[in-house]
C-alpha cells in the first residue's frame, strides 16, 4: 500500500522543453540547407564555366518553310551524346521549360517560354530515338523523345517529353528521314 502511495505522489509532467537549445539546432539546420544549396549552385556555375567553349545557339531563320510536324511538351535538357548524366548547361541548355517545336525543312526549332530559344539546323540533326532517361530525368521506356545533333564540335542529345507521347515515333522517323537526305547531300 505504501508503494502505491509513493509512486502516486511522484511526479507525472515531462521536464520543460529547452527553447535556446531547440532554436539553436533549428537555426543550425537552416544554415546547413542554406550552404548545400549555395554549393549546388556554384557546382552549376562551374559547369557551365567548364562548358564555356559551346557557341552561341542558333536562331530560328525569319522565313521558314511549312511544318511537318509541331509538338507541345517539356524540353528535359541536354546531355553530351551517348553520356546521359553529362549534362550540358552552357548557353541556357540545361534550364528545363515548356516547350513548342516544330519540324521543317530547314531543321528543328525549339521554343521554350522563360528560357532561350534555340534551333537545330537539318545539317546538324544527327538521328532521333525514344528512349527512358536524360539527365536528371527518368521515365517510362520510349517516353522521351531524344534529338541527336551537332553543335560545333560537340555531339548534343535533347530530351523532349509531348503532352501527347503518341506523337514521338513520327518524330523519330520524319528525323531520322531528314538526316538520310542530308547525309545522302554531304
Amino acid at each position: 500500500m505504501t508503494t502505491l502511495i509513493n509512486l502516486a505522489g511522484e511526479q507525472k509532467s515531462q521536464a520543460v522543453t529547452d527553447w535556446a537549445a531547440r532554436a539553436g539546432w533549428v537555426v543550425g539546420l537552416l544554415l546547413f540547407v542554406a550552404l548545400l544549396y549555395w554549393l549546388m549552385r556554384e557546382g552549376w556555375k562551374w559547369r557551365g564555366t567548364l562548358q564555356g567553349d559551346l557557341p552561341e545557339l542558333p536562331a530560328a531563320p525569319e522565313r521558314q518553310s511549312e511544318p511537318l510536324l509541331t509538338m507541345t511538351g517539356r524540353y528535359h535538357g541536354s546531355t553530351t551524346a551517348g553520356q546521359w548524366l553529362d549534362r550540358i548547361v552552357a548557353q541556357g541548355l540545361g534550364t528545363r521549360s515548356r516547350a513548342e517545336l516544330t519540324l521543317t525543312e530547314q531543321g528543328v526549332n525549339v521554343v521554350r517560354p522563360g528560357a532561350r530559344d534555340f534551333f537545330i539546323p537539318a545539317s546538324a540533326l544527327r538521328g532521333a530515338r525514344l528512349d527512358k532517361g536524360i539527365a536528371g530525368k527518368v521515365l517510362t521506356e520510349g517516353g522521351l523523345l531524344v534529338i541527336t545533333w551537332q553543335h560545333g564540335e560537340r555531339t548534343i542529345d535533347s530530351g523532349f517529353r509531348s503532352d501527347a507521347a503518341d506523337g514521338h515515333p513520327a518524330w523519330v522517323e520524319a528525323i531520322s528521314t531528314m538526316n538520310s537526305t542530308t547525309e545522302g547531300a554531304r
